[in-house]
């Protein structure tokens, strides 16, 4: 493999970026420049070969060096060169080639270097960002559907039950339409806050300057906008993302928040991707003596050390068509312009950890306050209990089946107006573990949960209790029945009425 094959190995896909004019070097075995033109020169500088690159590019262009003085030649490898204090770094693609003459041993092969300077065209990174964000969003929409219909459900589920109250009494205790509205207003602002976040992302407003920026508030901000894809996509699945989050307050750095929310925001949806049959999702914040520290980790796939060679490369990816091999490129370019670096640390079926590392404001060096607003997240109702007249001793027992609390409770509430006999089992396993314990008369769960799901709750159910009946209550516009495990399908959100008259049908009263 010598330097006359280098026509044929660089005959590829031409890269969407300008080449400069040709960089071409002469090396020796050891790694010494021998030779260099012009535009070498400007680029990497007259002293030493590698001495413009990061200590990780400059070891492994030293290795590629070394395996062509071996005789074997490497190809379209892309290294990021110092381009000075107040230059960005400039990204040049190099070419490793054995030079190969009569008179020289097998192994100790002059290597030749050629490469040329890679510029963006302007208009090509715009559409990159453009295209990767709205890929985000796209994948996040099912789960942000989700929750909307949780918040809703939440919301007309407590207005009917205020409704019940007041036409049943002359008149209703402040503390008593409390414990409606509160959940109410809650489940609003909840919904409202999304919104806010996923505006601000799709915007994209950036600053011309820095500002302060507490990266452990962004971190919360992050986990709310990605949360339909870590938490509810993979329960439409069957699987289970659990969150772990370990976030100590920092002193700000500067920085442009919208750049770093999605730096933020990709490498959580690299970490869900990495993790196909569900895991730990980890996000971090630390303080070091001279910087702030967000670590992002996952217990998925991993990688081996040559993925975690070339992950940062344009147009890398080890997904396929799915991918752009962009994601980490911008990343580390977000990173570099906030005076940032990004670590990794990974191996084969041992997860990954990505490691951003900040210096702080200069005049920032103790712990600020957090900020005002708490994360928003979607909890439990709280709804403080009140008395409810006991059911008839011939009413329908119903057990409710659902992970969020916050709908299972009012659903639960809901039905007892009606007279139901009601009993509520977080998720499918307690559901059948409340079966075992007493009987019930129809079984109203929820389709997407972790673990099991409702419609393997509703297969489950038919194997063990067989004239039992199963409703999947979703918020899925396009779910059906679409087996005989299942009675019928209730919409998310929905009204008591509409529950009832479905429940009675189902149930032949």
């Amino acid at each position: 493999m010598c330097l006359t094959l280098l026509a044929s190995r660089m005959d590829s896909a031409p890269l969407p970026f300008v080449a400069s004019e040709l960089l071409t070097a002469l090396a020796s075995a050891g790694g010494d420049r021998l030779d260099a033109n012009e535009p070498w020169r400007q680029t990497f500088g007259e002293g030493a070969l590698w001495d413009r690159l990061p200590p990780d590019d400059a070891r492994f262009a030293q290795d590629y060096t070394r395996e062509a003085a071996g005789g074997r030649a490497t190809t379209h490898q892309v290294f990021l060169v110092d381009g000075g204090p107040s230059d960005p770094a400039i990204p040049v693609l190099l070419h490793f080639v054995p030079v190969c003459l009569p008179d020289v041993h097998a192994g100790q092969y002059p290597v030749a270097l050629s490469g040329e300077v890679l510029r963006e065209p302007e208009s090509w990174a715009a559409e990159q960002t453009r295209r990767r964000r709205m890929e985000m969003l796209g994948q996040m929409a099912m789960g942000v559907a989700h929750d909307f219909n949780n918040l809703l459900t939440t919301v007309l589920g407590h207005a009917e039950l205020l409704r019940a109250d007041l036409a049943d009494r002359a008149s209703i205790s402040a503390p008593e339409a409390t414990a409606h509205l509160a959940p109410m207003e809650h489940a609003a602002r909840d919904g409202a806050a999304l919104v806010r976040k996923i505006q601000g992302y799709i915007r994209n407003e950036k600053r011309e300057r820095a500002e302060p920026v507490r990266l452990h508030a962004l971190v919360d901000d992050v986990v709310t906008l990605t949360r339909p894809y870590w938490h509810n996509e993979p329960r439409r699945r069957g699987i289970e993302i659990t969150l772990d989050t370990d976030l100590t307050v920092l002193p700000p750095v500067l920085g442009t928040p919208t750049e770093l929310r999605e730096v933020l925001v990709n490498l959580v949806l690299n970490a869900v991707q990495a993790m196909p049959e569900g895991g730990t999702l980890g996000l971090a914040t630390r303080r070091t003596p001279t910087g702030a520290v967000v670590e992002v980790s996952d217990s998925g796939l991993g990688m081996d050390e040559d993925v975690q060679r070339r992950i940062f490369e344009p147009l890398y990816t080890t997904k396929g068509e799915g991918g752009t091999g962009m994601g980490l490129t911008v990343t580390q370019g977000i990173m570099q312009e906030h005076n940032g670096r990004i670590e990794v640390e990974s191996a084969p079926g041992e997860g990954t950890m990505f490691r951003l590392v900040f210096p702080f404001a200069a005049h920032e060096r103790a712990p600020v306050a957090p900020a005002a607003e708490a994360p928003v997240g979607l909890a439990a109702s709280g709804v403080p209990e009140r008395a409810e007249p006991d059911p008839p001793a011939d009413a329908v027992r119903v057990l409710v089946v659902d992970d969020e609390a916050m709908v299972r409770t009012v659903t639960a509430k809901l039905l007892r107006v009606r007279g139901y006999a009601v009993r509520d089992a977080d998720g499918g396993q307690a559901a059948l573990d409340a079966l075992d314990a007493e009987p019930a008369d129809v079984v109203l769960t929820d389709l997407s949960m972790p673990g099991m799901s409702g419609r393997e709750l509703a297969a489950e159910v038919r194997a063990r209790f067989p004239d039992l009946p199963v409703l999947l209550i979703t918020g899925d516009t396009d779910a059906e029945a679409e087996s005989s495990d299942v009675a019928a399908v209730v919409p998310k959100p929905f009204q008591l009425d509409a529950l009832d008259a479905t429940l009675r049908e189902v149930l032949g009263r």
